[in-house]
């Protein structure tokens, strides 16, 4: 009990003061830091997780994209000002493929992560192996909804 209290704060201390008391104690201590993500090896199931986080990100973002069509005027409308722009269709094929492909990737990431919540697929080869199929769907999933 009395090495609590030996460690203890000093009632009056600032932040600023507590601050310069840990950095100093720590620096002088010649311990190493702890690891940043740039001394790591990046793996599938490391970028996967990172894109899978991303693509959350992105569609909801995107919920609020989509409310533009919540504007003033109606769906035939907007698609009129987007044909006027006489876009090409390899140009418009690649919209679609960008728009749809966070959607399934998330989809199928989704479903990988639910496979592992069942204790299924958790084994190192079985990551990789379940990672690529994702990107195998994904990928096929796109384009085929893209080409739509």
């Amino acid at each position: 009990m009395a090495a609590i209290w030996l460690s203890a704060v000093p009632l009056g201390t600032t932040a600023k003061e507590e601050m310069e008391r840990f950095w100093n104690k720590n620096t002088g201590s010649n311990r190493p830091l702890s690891p940043h993500v740039t001394i790591y090896r990046w793996s599938l199931p490391m970028v996967m997780s990172i894109c899978h986080r991303g693509t959350g990100i992105a569609l909801r973002v995107s919920l609020f994209g989509l409310s533009a069509l919540l504007v003033p005027g109606s769906f035939e409308s907007h698609l009129e000002l987007v044909k006027s722009l006489y876009l090409g269709p390899a140009l418009i094929h690649t919209a679609k493929f960008a728009l749809v492909f966070p959607l399934t990737y998330h989809t199928w990431n989704g479903i990988r992560h639910l496979m592992w919540d069942l204790g299924k697929g958790l084994t190192i080869s079985q990551l990789y192996q379940s990672g690529v199929i994702v990107l195998v769907l994904t990928v096929l999933s796109s384009v085929g909804l893209a080409a739509m």
